[in-house]
This record gives structure tokens, sequence and C-alpha cells, in this order.
């Protein structure tokens, strides 16, 4: 634990010095008063601070990941709602996690004993905390709710986490299958078809067409491989630094939501975000135009992100919310009636819940059906790779079968 060095007033009014241990000066504060002295000054000494790790422990300890973020927002619901304070909990909450996390939080106890707040302490690590992380702990600091905040931001940071492992998780047996084709690919230009390459040129006979292909792309896999290499890495760096660019990062987005099979996985997986971060914004009492900004903001799609700028600013015109909810054009007549509901009931919140539940079942059933609908376009692909190859190979061979035959 830090020591505190103090400056204090006995009961007999003499003034007197000294250092304690302790979790924050709150606690220190407590151990005085314990002891019938009034506290003046409690400060940290800085002798007492620990050596922070060197920067080759910082690069190989790992770096906080959203399962940490998840298990501190819970913690804090917890310890917040159990009535401990807040320095306290962050003390207890360093003890229980990583170095680099630990670190953090270590940062959130210092900005917070320096009279900070702690939306303005967390603002500080975007890396761990996002903007709407931030924006709904202030909310919670303002409205004395922050054990709420914590829970509904948990609530959300689980539900993500869940429907990203989903994901990955349907994408697992695709990823391979692509990757084994493209080996295979790989070794039949460079190994199988220069040596078939080399039986055709004792035939001296002309080959079909789709075997000169075969042999064209072989020769440009076995003697053009710096070229391609160089191809490929000019290219996924220039698609890199267009996505990074705004106008090309919009594209991008767009393009994803019109993608195959992913692209309504995508699309729903974003609107369910949307209407849950609303919901939870409207839920802790952020006006509806702060709240459009906010989450137009953690929208993970520059495309859904402009829409919702868009709706932000014609309710900050002073139109309704389903008014701008249409001019979208991204939600479904279904959805846009439960928010004419809600608009015209004011419970809008709710109905927003409710829409995210929907979209979260469809989701969780079109993820679920992920790899089924992947698989039939792997195997055409496969089979007309396979066609290909053998049309390529064994053509030139039917040909030579039929001349001797001839003879």
């Amino acid at each position: 634990m830090p020591t505190y060095a103090y400056r204090g007033r006995n009961a007999r009014g003499e003034q007197v010095r000294g250092t304690l241990e302790g979790a924050d000066t709150g606690a220190i504060a407590e151990q005085l008063f314990n002891t019938g002295i009034t506290p003046v000054d409690i400060r940290q000494e800085e002798s007492a601070a620990p050596a922070g790790p060197s920067w080759w422990q910082r690069l190989q300890e790992e770096r906080p990941n959203p399962l940490d973020v998840i298990f501190f927002t819970r913690q804090m619901h917890t310890l917040l709602r159990a009535g401990v304070p807040i320095l306290r909990a962050l003390a207890g909450l360093q003890e229980s996690h990583k170095p680099a996390m630990a670190r953090i939080i270590q940062d959130l106890r210092t900005s917070l004993d320096s009279g900070r707040e702690l939306s303005t302490a967390m603002y500080r690590h975007p890396e761990v905390f996002s903007a709407f992380y931030v924006s709904l702990v202030r909310v919670g600091e303002a409205t004395g709710l922050l054990d709420q905040v914590f829970i509904r931001l948990f609530e959300h940071l689980e539900f993500e986490r869940e429907t990203r492992d989903r994901i990955k998780a349907a994408l697992r047996y695709p990823t391979f299958v692509i990757i084994a084709m493209a080996i295979a690919l790989v070794v039949v230009n460079i190994i199988v078809i220069p040596a078939f390459a080399k039986v055709f040129q004792n035939f001296k006979v002309d080959l079909p067409f789709m075997t000169r292909v075969l042999i064209g792309v072989s020769d440009l896999f076995v003697h053009g491989w710096p070229i391609m290499l160089v191809g490929l890495v000019g290219g996924a760096v220039s698609l890199r630094a267009w996505i990074a660019s705004p106008n090309g990062r919009y594209r991008w987005d767009k393009l994803k939501l019109r993608l195959p099979i992913v692209g309504h996985i995508i699309l729903h997986a974003t609107l369910a975000r949307f209407a849950r971060s609303f919901a939870l914004c409207l839920k802790s009492g952020i006006p509806a135009v702060q709240a459009l900004s906010v989450v137009s903001r953690v929208a993970d799609n520059e495309y859904i992100s402009h829409r919702i700028e868009q709706m932000r600013d014609g309710v900050e015109r002073g139109e309704s919310v389903l008014r701008t909810s249409i001019t979208t054009g991204i939600f479904t007549p279904m959805v846009l009636q439960m928010i004419a509901v809600g608009d015209e009931t004011g419970e809008l919140d709710e109905l927003l819940l409710e829409v995210a539940e929907m979209y979260e079942r469809d989701v969780d059933y079109s993820v679920k059906n992920l790899a089924a609908n992947i698989e039939p376009v792997l195997i055409v692909f496969l089979a007309i790779l396979v066609l290909i190859l053998a049309l390529g190979v064994f053509l030139p061979l039917w040909d030579l079968g039929q001349t001797i035959l001839k003879k």
C-alpha cells in the first residue's frame, strides 16, 4: 500500500505529523479520526510511489482487452451497489486485475484523489473506455445512479462480446476451407502443372485453350512470384490507406452492408447496437440530441453513423424521432411502427429495447446458420476450380489418346 504523510491536531489542539499506510486518503483520514487526530493535510509520499515497469516489461505484458473492461464494469456495479466508496472500490479492483489494467485503475484513483471526476479520468484512456462508456458514466455521476449505469453498460458490453464470439465461431470453418483451398491452388500451380507441362511439350501438338491458360498461370506463379508479391502487398497497403480516409471508410462501410450472406448480419448487428445504445442513453436521462451524438460515435460503421447524425440534425430542428428515422431509409416498416408508438406514448426507450432484442434475435439466428449458408458457395467454387484443373490437365491426354487410336 502507498504511504501518506499527514499533518493534523490531536485532542489537546497540538500539531502532530507522521506517516501511515493506506489504500487512499479516505482510509488514512478514517484511521486518524479513530485515534483522536483531526487531519489538516494528507499527501502521498512521492518516494513511496512504486516504480513503474520498464519499457521491455510493458512490451511483453498483455494489454487490456474487452473482457477486462466487462469484468471491471461488473465489479464496479457490485461494489457501488454494496455502498463501498468509489476510491476504496478502485483500490480493491486494482489488486485483482492484471498489470496493464491495474495501472489504468491506479491512474483513475490518482485522478479522483486530485479532485477529478471518474468520467474525466476515464476519458484519459480512450483505448480502454469508449466515448459511449465515458458519456454514460458522466450521466451516472450527474444523476447519482452510477451503479445502475454500470450494470447497463455490463449488459451492453456482454451482448457485443457474445455476438463477436458467435460470428468468429461461425466463420472458423469457412476460413479454414478457404485457406486450405488457397494452399492447394499454390501447390498445384508450382508443382503439379509444371510437371504436366513438360510432358505436354513432348507431344508437339496444339494444346487446348484451357491448358494454355493453366500453364500461363503456373509460369506466373513460378517465375513471376516477386511481381505477384509486390502487387499483393501494394494492393493491401493501398486498400488500407483508402479505408483509412474518410471517403474510403464511408464507401467501404456502405459496401459491407450490401455483401451477400454477411451484409444482412452486419446491418442488423449495427442497428441492434444503435437501438440498445440509444435506449440506454434515454434511460440514463441523456437528452435525445445528445444521445444521438454519443451513439453515432460508437456505431462502428461510418455509413450508419452518418444516418444517425442526420437523425440528430432532424431532432435538433424540432422534428420527431419517427420522421427522422424514416428519412434514413435503414429501418424496416415494423421497426418504424414500434418507434412511432414509443414516440407517441413517451416510452421510446422501452420500445427501442424491444427493437434491439428483435434485431439481436435475427442476428443470432443468422449467425447460427452462417456456416450452412457459406458452405454451398464454397462447394460451388471448389467444383468450378476442380473442373478447370481437370479440363486443363486431362484434355491434352484425351486428345493424345484419340490421335494414337486413329493411327
